[in-house]
Order: C-alpha cells, then structure tokens, then sequence
C-alpha cells in the first residue's frame, strides 16, 4: 500500500485509538538525524523519537546487530537465561556501578517496577508505602505513574491509586516535613523532561540523598529521558555525583528498539524475591542485542563528549540570540529547553513546515532532544529555523 500523506493520516484515524494528536506528514524512513516521509521530503529530526533515537536513524551498526540477532533468536522465557540479557546486564551494572539490574519493555513499565522495589524494601524496614513525587513531574501513562503526577492526566481514571504524595520541586524543607512513617522513598527526574527541561539543584539532590539515608528511604532517579547519554553523561546521576538507590531507564536504551530497564543497589536488591515481579518480553534476546549495540556505538563514537559539546554551543549559540521573548535557555547536554514568553505550539508548528523537527512543552517551551551523533550544520540550520520562525509564531499568538 503507497500512500501519501493525508491518506496514511485519514486512514490512521480510521482505525488508531485517537490518543495522539498527530501531524498529517508519515514517515518511511531515517537516516542518522534526517527522517523521509512518505512523499520524500527530507526533515531535520531534533526531537529523536523524544529523545530515543540517540544514536541517530538506521545507524549502521545497529541495524547489523538486530539483524544478525533476528536470526538466531528472538525470545525465550524468562525460566532461561540468554547470553544478550547477561551481557546487557554486566555492561549496565559496570556503566552505572549498581549492582542489579531488572529488563522490561518501556520507561513506565520501569518506572512501575522502581515503585515497588521501593515499597518492598520500605516494608523490609516496617515503614508504609508511600512514594513522594514533584510538581511538573511525568513518570508515565500508566495507573500507577499518573498517580505521581498532575491531575490533569488522571482525570476521567478515578479512583487512582493510593500511596503518592506530591511536593513542590527544589523545597526540601517541605520534603523533610513530609517524612514519616508512611513514607516509602522519593522519585525524582534528575532533568524533568515534560515538565519544561528543568534540571534540578544539585544541593537539593544532595540533600535528598542525606534525607533517604537518614531514614531509610529510597532515592529514585527516573532516568528514562535523561539517560543513555542525553546529557552529556551515561547518567545524569554522574553530572550531579548523587548516586540513587534505584534508577530507571528506557528510551535511548535500545536506539529505538523497545527496552527499559530498572538498576538497584545491593540493600534494595536484598529486600526482593522470587515472584515478586516479572515480565514476558521483557529482556529478550533481540531486545539485550539492540541494546549492547546502543551502548557500543555510543562509546566508540565518543558521543559522551559530542553530546556535551554540542549541548554547550547550541546553547550558547541560542542565549546570543537578540530576541526579548526568550526568557531562559536551560538544560545538560543535548537535553534542552528554550523557555518564551508565549505558548510554542505555535512556533513548532512553523519550524515543522519548514521541515526541522521541535517539540513544544510544559506550555512554554521548546524541546530539542536529537540524535547525540547530530551535525553540527543541522543544529546550525535550526537555529536559523527558529529565529526565522519566531515572529511568526508570535504574531499567531496574538491572532489567538
């Protein structure tokens, strides 16, 4: 079936679950961080699959390793152990000095089982089960992860679960007086993603860690967006040197092919046992495969260093910028937001028409998380992109 666009659109809302507010354009292909739709035109992509693609489209090496996978083995039970999810196992634990390591599907099924590891070893420690979240924050679409977060997301689901509390962001004041008896462990995002590219204080993260050790608390650090390399680190625990007793991963894991993963420390690790969780498809052996590939491409291709490099001049590059409704330039590595003083869904869509890929959010912000193995003549042509972008983007707010 060859279709164009606005067929494959018309067609996708024919017999997709309308969740998604979705752009009339359907890509067919990618190469590094360029995307084709169906008619061929050619995208920058800035957005990554929301910062998944982190190695770029079709990287080569990525591409062979699941290929060569795909014929030998593609899932067993998780009765059996497979040489990819040992593999994938030592690397992550190595990369992250954790000490175990628990494969799903996705970041909110991680995000889920980070949840309970803590609500299980709260109850090795006689203590209730609650877990404390932070405003702005998204943990992900599930029951239990949109009970962390906003309201909104958990309108028309009632009644959601128990046993969440949320605080304000970077008051640990308030946190201190929120820890009692009850209270299970903290999930924080180290960079909130949704929220608007907001890195936390590195003090406050500190002294999260002190209060979680003080009273025998878990520290979670939902890594699914800022990790894999995405700010300039493995880990964005490692910019901060707070080190979490639990730490979940998705997204960048597997370059594009669907794996999350959720790392312990011993003390937690210690507190789970047989049948206590468990997956299907979670750490299959095509999934382990794409994943080390990932992992590989990543460090041989120095990406670490590129993502921090080219985080830091786009960055600056934008704060040179002469344009008043920028209000703040924020976040680490190729993880960045671009606060204004005016909705950006109007300015995503203009960069969009002109074929650079942006994601507009928590209301105000611009997005940009590409590929860390990005040009640097991409970035350039985004940025050009977007100043040319901006003052029709305003003046549509103002028609509004």
């Amino acid at each position: 079936m060859k279709l164009n666009n606005q067929e494959y659109y018309e067609k996708d809302k024919e017999n997709y679950l309308q969740v998604f507010k979705r752009l009339p354009v359907t890509f067919t292909s990618g190469n590094g961080s360029k995307l084709y739709d169906a008619e061929g035109n050619e995208y920058i992509d800035a957005l990554a699959g929301i910062a998944v693609n982190n190695v770029g489209h079709s990287h080569p090496k990525l591409v062979k390793a699941i290929q060569e996978q795909t014929s030998r083995l593609m899932h067993i039970s998780n009765f059996f152990t497979s040489d990819k999810q040992v593999e994938l196992s030592e690397l992550l634990t190595s990369l992250s000095q954790m000490d175990n390591v628990f494969l799903c599907n996705s970041g909110a099924e991680a995000v889920e089982a980070a949840i309970k590891l803590a609500r299980k070893y709260a109850y090795s420690q006689n203590r209730g089960g609650t877990i404390l979240s932070f405003k702005s924050c998204f943990h992900g679409r599930t029951l239990g992860t949109i009970a962390t977060g906003k309201r909104k997301m958990q309108e028309g689901f009632d009644p959601i679960p128990g046993g969440f509390k949320q605080l304000p962001a970077q008051d640990i004041a308030l946190v201190k007086e929120s820890i009692d008896e009850d209270i299970a462990g903290i999930l924080i995002e180290p960079v909130q993603g949704e929220g608007g590219i907001q890195p936390a204080d590195k003090n406050f993260l500190k002294a999260l860690r002190k209060l979680c050790d003080d009273n025998k608390l878990a520290l979670i650090f939902d890594e699914v967006q800022c990790g894999i390399g995405r700010t300039g680190y493995w880990f964005a625990k490692d910019y901060y040197g707070v080190e979490p007793d639990i730490m979940s991963l998705a997204k960048g894991l597997g370059g594009g092919f669907p794996i999350g993963a959720v790392l312990s420390n011993q003390k937690i690790g210690n507190s789970i046992d047989y049948g206590d969780h468990g997956t299907t498809f979670g750490g299959n052996p095509l999934a382990c495969a794409a994943a080390i590939s990932c992992l590989n491409i990543i460090d041989s291709e120095n990406l670490l260093i590129e993502s921090r490099m080219k985080g830091e001049w786009l960055r600056n590059k934008i704060k040179q910028i002469n344009e008043p409704s920028i209000r703040e330039v924020r976040g680490l590595g190729l993880m960045i937001g671009i606060e204004f003083d005016f909705p950006t869904k109007a300015l995503m869509m203009e960069m969009f028409k002109r074929k650079v890929i942006v994601n507009a959010t928590a209301g105000n912000v611009l997005r940009i998380v590409p590929p860390l193995n990005i040009s640097k003549e991409d970035l350039e042509v985004l940025v050009e992109t977007m100043i040319e972008c901006i003052p029709i983007a305003k003046a549509e707010e103002i028609k509004v």
